[in-house]
């Protein structure tokens, strides 16, 4: 195979204490030969540890990931470069980056040298499963951004220039080593209570099903909505697997854990994400943090702040896709922030703040929590991740876990899997969707049943003014509505489940391409302000923003306006951005490309 790698030499170090007799006359374990290593179950597991601690998702990928935050639902008062008119190139992009195939092929290597026959069977396919499935995990995270890619399975030498200077594969082959690499994984890897701890950090069975349940779906859906691979403006050539392989891939990965009965759904949506102990009938794999102990992220500050971060805030397009609790849907947007939070889905308010939260003060009392607009885009803030204390607004200290995969997303997966497949009845619904809106207090309806009222705007959504829109029945727009009130703020699947659709665009389209819309007020509260929770705001023609102050002008890049409706005004915040075709795959780095012109540039990124 074709492969590319910058040398990376790799130390690993990692410390045990014992009793001091003990640790003075014991050999140091922070040295090892490197051709000897990997030679028993304990080195290979503290190698396996340390790929855990560099590897696992960070709270920021958790929580917002980065880039992938920016999305049609999420509005930020400054956005990424990549969505912004005329600004982004080949000099701007970076992550072309394959030390970790080099990590994960040094394990691999001096296990077949080291361990073989001196493990027992079980165990040593265990962890080249593991390390295998890290090496698939990380190529799979470049095949998303960049399509075509070259696939490393060997340590490489600094002599070796066909590699170093090699091509890329074209990407379903790339993705076709992957799917090697995640079957071994996931026929190998064990989930026994040794692999299958309190803590869910270990990669296990579980986490693997779990995520080839994620990225199956993905890359079928992706090539099901895509007739061309990106990086060459090409057909797919089916040559590997196939978009409804892959489909299959993950509904089979995703029926599996369910079959298993491990997991279940958590009775309470919010505790998820603001508890300090993983909740572990539902957490498959997870981040335990803890204040006590002095493990600690810093998420509510990030998503209560004036200067940190972008000024995350939610939509009226993301509020209006939660249902009513008697399952039917929000018929207009033209609700005030007081009344629109009544009788709806649960996960609303545990997700954006509405009226009924409380918060501790600074000064030790609890009072009614309000919203800030010198952070808050739109009037939505967002509560999701975040403690409700203002001292966490302002300090690093939160020690609430985070989950990275959970139960519910499996059902989501199988849901949305088994639909496309043609397989979908009311027992799979009631399985998955019914069932995780009946947690969230909503009475589950089948499409098509009694009671089912179609929501038109949905279906605007998804299919008026877009570039591309492929015929979705009900039952596709009901999953692509639990999706998102289900796993919003989750590790950017809104963004990726955009690019797989399809539909990108959407970004650029907010709000009739006004911007991202915000709250809805009726003429009296635009002229005179109004009130939540006791606090007054009001809107202002002149002078700048302030926590209770709404500066409107006319239509500008990056600021506010209002838009007429009915007897009021949705709030817009305004905001320049562009998308273009060729953006579903990232440039090579032009500095990558100065150095193996081989790799080629992906296509429309050629300027």
């Amino acid at each position: 195979m074709k492969r590319y790698l910058t040398i990376l030499i790799c130390a690993f170090s990692v410390f045990a204490f014992t009793a001091c007799e003990k640790f003075f006359t014991r050999e140091p374990i922070n040295s090892f030969s490197a051709e000897t290593y990997f030679s028993n179950e304990n080195q290979i597991k503290m190698y396996t540890d340390g790929m855990i601690n560099s590897w696992m998702p960070s709270m920021d990928d958790i929580g917002y990931a980065g880039y992938s935050v920016y999305n049609d639902l999420i509005a930020t008062r400054t956005s990424t470069t990549f969505f912004q008119p005329g600004l982004f190139n080949a000099t701007r992009q970076g992550s072309w980056t394959w030390t970790f195939a080099r990590r994960c092929n040094i394990m691999i290597q001096r296990m077949e040298k080291n361990a073989k026959g001196n493990i027992d069977e079980e165990t040593y396919n265990h962890y080249m499963g593991i390390a295998r499935f890290w090496r698939a995990y990380h190529h799979f995270s470049r095949i998303r951004t960049f399509s075509n890619i070259p696939f490393i399975d060997t340590v490489v030498d600094s002599k070796d220039s066909t590699i170093l200077f090699g091509q890329r594969l074209d990407r379903e082959e790339a993705f076709h080593y992957c799917v090697e690499d995640f079957d071994f994984a996931q026929q190998n890897c064990q989930a026994g209570a040794k692999y299958n701890t309190s803590g869910r950090v270990y990669i296990n069975k579980y986490v693997i099903l779990a995520f080839l349940s994620r990225i199956y779906l993905y890359e079928g859906t992706y090539r099901k909505y895509h007739d061309i691979n990106p990086a060459t403006n090409t057909p797919w050539t089916n040559k590997f697997e196939t978009s409804e392989q892959l489909i299959r891939k993950a509904a089979e990965c995703a029926e599996e854990i369910i079959k298993s009965g491990e997991f279940s759904l958590h009775k309470n949506y919010a505790e998820l994400f603001l508890s300090d102990n993983l909740c572990t009938d539902e957490v498959i794999w997870g981040r335990t943090y803890s204040e006590a102990l002095g493990i600690r992220h810093n998420l509510t500050r990030y998503f209560n702040s004036s200067t940190l971060g972008q000024q995350y805030s939610g939509t009226k397009e993301l509020v209006r896709q939660y249902l009513k609790t008697d399952g039917t849907p929000v018929l207009t947007g033209e609700q005030t922030i007081n009344e629109e939070f009544k009788g709806r889905d649960s996960r609303l308010s545990a997700t954006v703040l509405g009226p009924g939260h409380n918060i501790a003060k600074l000064t030790g009392e609890t009072s009614p929590q309000v919203f800030n607009m010198t952070w808050n885009c739109t009037g939505y803030q967002l509560v999701k991740w975040c403690i409700p204390d203002e001292t966490h607004q302002q300090n690093a200290i939160d020690g609430n876990s985070l989950p990275i995969l959970r139960y519910a997303e499996v059902l989501l997966n199988y849901a949305e899997a088994k639909a496309l497949l043609g397989e979908m009845n009311k027992g799979i619904w009631d399985m998955t969707i019914g069932a995780l809106r009946t947690r969230a207090g909503v009475a589950n309806i089948y499409p098509g049943d009694a009671g089912y009222v179609k929501d038109q705007w949905l279906r605007d959504y998804y299919t008026q003014g877009l570039a591309y829109a492929p015929e979705l029945s009900d039952i596709d727009l009901e999953i692509r509505r639990e999706r998102v009130t289900e796993m919003t703020l989750e590790q950017g699947l809104r963004l990726h489940d955009l690019y797989r659709y399809h539909q990108a665009d959407l970004v650029v389209k907010r709000h009739n391409g006004n911007g991202w819309g915000g709250i809805w007020v009726t003429e009296d509260e635009y002229k005179n302000g109004f009130t939540f929770e006791g606090t007054k705001y009001e809107f202002t023609t002149s002078g700048s923003v302030g926590e209770t102050k709404i500066p409107i002008t006319t239509p500008n890049d990056r600021n506010w306006t209002l838009e007429k409706a009915g007897n009021g005004y949705y709030l817009i915040y305004n905001y320049k951005l562009e998308w273009l075709e060729r953006n579903y795959v990232r440039p090579i780095p032009q500095d990558e490309l100065n150095l193996n012109p081989h790799l080629g540039q992906n296509y429309g990124w050629e300027d």
